[in-house]
């Protein structure tokens, strides 16, 4: 397994989406975290509102960059609209 980053995008007025899906979108990380494959992950504060965030951040291990993608198209981000864009390259982890 190899590393990936998934660098996800928020869309314009999606906080109370990304509220109501927060719960389920955090058992998927947990169950990452579980398995011993997640690195880290957390989303990215607005510099002039750190109450809101415009994405987020989640480097895991997957099989390969097709799984980490289907991985991320099953976020429940994506099902209630949240992320815009999701950008996912593999990632070299060099410190830990």
């Amino acid at each position: 397994m190899e590393y990936y980053m998934l660098l996800a995008t928020d869309g314009e007025g999606v906080h109370d989406a990304r509220m109501a899906a927060r719960p389920e979108h955090l058992k998927r990380l947990e169950a990452l975290q579980a398995e011993g494959r997640l690195l880290t992950a957390g989303p990215n504060p607005l510099p002039e509102n750190p109450d809101r965030v415009s994405g987020s951040l989640i480097i895991a291990q997957f099989a390969s960059l097709d799984d980490a993608q289907a991985w991320a198209e099953q976020d429940p981000y994506v099902g209630a609209g949240v992320y815009e864009e999701i950008l996912i390259k593999p990632f070299k982890a060099v410190f830990k």
